[in-house]
Order: structure tokens, then C-alpha cells, then sequence
């Protein structure tokens, strides 16, 4: 894939002091009590350009996309935010704390030229329709990217890496902590260096983690763009998008899995619902503990696989006090109730078999927004499962990059909402001018 550096936006340290007070998440991940909160964190939180608010009285001429346009106008002038005189590609290290365990995650922002699916660049995931209207509007009315697209790319020979490594020596442009994180930022400018990274990544497949609607909101807006211009060379801003790529063996590179919880279930079909897993599973139960227990510990410790090598699925619920695994029984082919026309890697994910198998096949279950959700923390699982009257909630084992890219590879893509990769890179270190 063709990557390049570019002139990035960047809040003024001296005139914004703490830059903590105005990055803030992925709109995506951000519900409307967290989005008052950015609000109220900073007059200059980049919320207000990411994912503003809807008021009373908004229409063509006045909303939240014209007042985005208009607040980063007014900052760009007043030296809230600056653009870089000279194209870089930044490099980022994101400190996080994940299940009690301190970790760093490298990541390279960059500019990569846009193409279309399979063509260098392999999703992961399905999409839903409604981001990409709203993203699309978004980018329409300010002309930029706010948010990278997290993406993955493999470097077995560690070139790119020992570069970023090197270009880390020099003093970073800063460097600020907050809530249990910390970030580092820094500029690559040198053309040498730039030019080998851009090298390198031209035979390199991307892989995204992360804003697969984000990217065909992008195509969308690149071929909009291209429909306007009298002439195109190539090297429009627009036929680009940001992105935040890491490399696979990245030691901070973390995927959870989406957990479910289910509801509407018709109180027959729950009664036999044990007999038609023992058809294609075997189901193991253990007690749960009377004092309360972690549900992120009891998939891992009770399936009786390791970490690396989980493709258990775990059910509360099922058996009042107890915690079932299923684990798939060897001598039973499932190639007559799973999807033919898929990849033989989709096929056997775990989250398929429960999407297939489980919900569509042996419940007949119909998914809506009122009767399952997706939690990706699996502490609230246990919680809401007694307090907003669901019956039964699933556990996923964490999907393994492989099968993550062997289904890309395949040209299929996962269920929706297979994957969490964590913590998603934040929106506000750069901002990728498309004009």
C-alpha cells in the first residue's frame, strides 16, 4: 500500500497547555454523558470537532457539521491549532493499563492512498449503514480527518520497526498523561527515513483493526471528490486517509472479544436449549462461587485451554448457579449448518458458531437492538444479566490475529462485532488535512 507523510493540524502546546484536556476517544465509543463530559473538559476539547451535539433548531445551514467546520476555522486562526510546515509521519507510543498489566503500543500516522477492499488493504469486520452517512457528512463540511483508522501491517524483519526506533532518539514534539494513560508524540522528517518506510510499506498488505466504515466513508468521499475535478493526478489529499498502523507483533497490541447477551427468548425453546447444544457440543458446568465472582477469569481458567489456545464458548444462565463451557465435539462435522459459501477460517471462529449455530439454528433467535448487546467488558456481564432481565450471556474467547487475517485473506469478513481491539488510538494527536 502507497503511504506518505503529510502536513499535519496539531493543537498549540503553548497556547493549550495540557493536552490531556482536549483529545478524547473515537466518537464511536463515546455515549452522550461521556460527550458532556469532553465538553465540559475543555473549550477546545477536539469532541466539539469529532462528534459534536445536536441542538434545538439545527438544519442545513446551522448544525453540528457546519458548527465543527466553523470551531476549527476559528482555532486554526487563533493558533489553537496549527498545521506543520513540513510533511512527517508521526509516531506515537500509547502507555495503557490493560487487565493490571502496564503496557506500550507503537503506533506510525500516516497518510495511506486510498484503494478499493483487497486491493492492499483487507477489512476484518461487517459494517452498519448509519456511521457512514453521519462520517461521510462530517467529512463533507470540514475537509479532514479527526480520528486515524487503526490498522495493522506485518514487518517479520523488524525494518520499519528499528526506524521508528531510531527516529524515537530525538525529543519528542510532547508527551502528557491522564486517567491511568500516557502519550508521546513525535515527528519523522527526515526524507531518507520517510522514503524507506514508504518503500517498504508500497508491498505491504493493511489489515484494518479498526474504522472500516470510517474507510468507505473515505472511498465515498474520494470518488465525490474525483467526480468534481476537472483533472486528477493521484496526489490529491483526498485520495489519502489517515491512519494509525501497527505492526502485528506490536507486544501492546490488544484484541478482546465482544461478548453478547441475549433476551427474548420464548421460555420453551430455553427449557430444551440444553438439549440441542449436547447435539454438537459437550457442556461442562461449574459452580459459582456464592461471594461473586470475575467473569473475565472464569473462560480462562475454567475451559481447560490455554489463553493462546481458547476456542471455548461460556454461557451464564443456562444452569441456574453454575457456569457452562461448550467446547465443540470432535467427531461431529459442522459443514452442513454452517454458511457454504464462507472461508473455512469464518467457519469454525467461534463467533460464527454462536451466530449460526447457536443463535439462528438452535434458538431462532431474530437480533435487535432490544434483545441482544454487545459488551466488550466482561466484568458488566455478570451485572446486567440479573439487572436489565436478560437470559443468557455468552463469553467469547480473545480472537487470534491469525484468524483474524486468514479470513481477511480469504476475502470474508467476520461477524459484526467479533473483535475489540484496545484501547482504539485517540482522536486529537493529528488531524489529516484533505484540502
Amino acid at each position: 500500500m502507497g503511504i506518505c507523510p503529510f502536513r499535519g493540524i496539531r493543537y498549540s502546546k503553548e497556547l493549550i497547555g495540557d493536552l490531556d484536556n482536549v483529545i478524547c476517544p473515537p466518537y464511536d465509543i463515546i455515549d452522550r454523558e461521556e460527550q458532556e463530559f469532553y465538553y465540559q473538559k475543555s473549550a477546545y476539547n477536539v469532541i466539539r470537532l469529532e462528534y459534536g451535539r445536536e441542538e434545538c433548531g439545527d438544519d442545513e445551514t446551522n448544525n453540528k457539521y457546519t458548527r465543527a467546520a466553523q470551531a476549527m476555522q476559528e482555532w486554526l486562526a487563533g493558533g489553537a491549532l496549527e498545521r506543520d510546515d513540513t510533511a512527517s509521519f508521526y509516531i506515537h507510543d500509547y502507555c495503557f493499563i490493560c487487565q493490571g498489566v502496564q503496557r506500550k503500543r507503537r503506533e506510525l500516522i500516516a497518510r495511506v492512498r486510498l484503494q478499493p477492499w483487497y486491493e492492499g488493504v483487507y477489512p476484518h469486520e461487517n459494517t452498519a449503514t448509519g456511521p457512514k452517512s453521519d462520517r461521510l457528512k462530517l467529512m463533507q463540511t470540514c475537509r479532514v480527518n479527526f480520528s486515524p483508522i487503526f490498522s495493522l501491517y506485518e514487518d517479520p524483519e523488524k525494518e520499519v520497526t528499528g526506524i521508528l526506533a531510531e527516529a524515537c532518539h530525538a525529543r519528542p514534539l510532547f508527551e502528557f498523561a491522564g486517567a491511568g494513560e500516557s502519550h508521546v508524540l513525535w515527528r519523522l522528517t527526515d526524507t531518507e527515513l520517510q522514503q524507506r518506510i514508504s518503500r517498504f510499506m508500497a508491498a505491504r498488505p493493511i489489515y484494518i483493526a479498526d474504522g472500516h466504515h470510517r474507510y468507505e466513508t473515505a472511498l465515498v468521499y474520494q470518488r465525490q471528490r474525483t467526480e468534481d475535478c476537472s483533472s486528477v493526478s493521484g496526489a490529491e489529499p483526498f485520495n489519502y486517509v489517515m491512519m494509525s498502523l501497527v505492526e502485528f507483533s506490536d507486544p501492546g497490541l490488544i484484541v478482546l472479544p465482544v461478548h453478547r447477551l441475549i433476551r427474548g427468548i420464548p421460555a420453551a425453546v430455553l427449557s430444551g436449549m440444553k438439549d440441542k447444544l449436547e447435539q454438537f457440543f459437550t457442556l461442562e458446568r461449574f459452580p459459582l462461587p456464592a461471594a461473586g465472582y470475575d467473569t473475565e477469569k472464569l473462560l480462562r481458567e475454567w475451559s481447560g485451554l490455554s489463553k493462546e489456545e481458547q476456542t471455548a464458548i461460556g454461557v451464564l444462565g443456562l444452569d441456574e448457579g453454575c457456569f457452562t463451557v461448550l467446547k465443540k465435539r470432535p467427531e461431529i462435522s459442522l459443514d452442513d449448518v454452517m454458511p457454504q459459501e464462507r472461508s473455512r477460517a469464518y467457519r469454525e471462529f467461534d463467533v460464527s458458531l454462536l451466530d449460526h449455530l447457536i443463535l439462528d439454528r438452535l434458538l431462532g433467535f431474530v437480533k435487535s437492538e432490544h434483545n441482544i448487546t454487545y459488551v466488550a467488558d466482561a466484568g458488566e456481564l455478570s451485572r446486567r444479566l440479573k439487572a436489565e432481565n436478560y437470559q443468557l450471556a455468552f463469553l467469547l474467547s480473545p480472537p487470534r490475529l491469525q484468524v483474524i487475517k486468514d479470513v481477511s485473506q480469504t476475502h470474508d469478513r467476520m461477524p459484526r462485532k467479533s473483535t475489540y481491539f484496545y484501547p482504539k488510538p485517540p482522536t486529537g494527536l493529528v488531524i489529516n488535512p484533505l484540502y
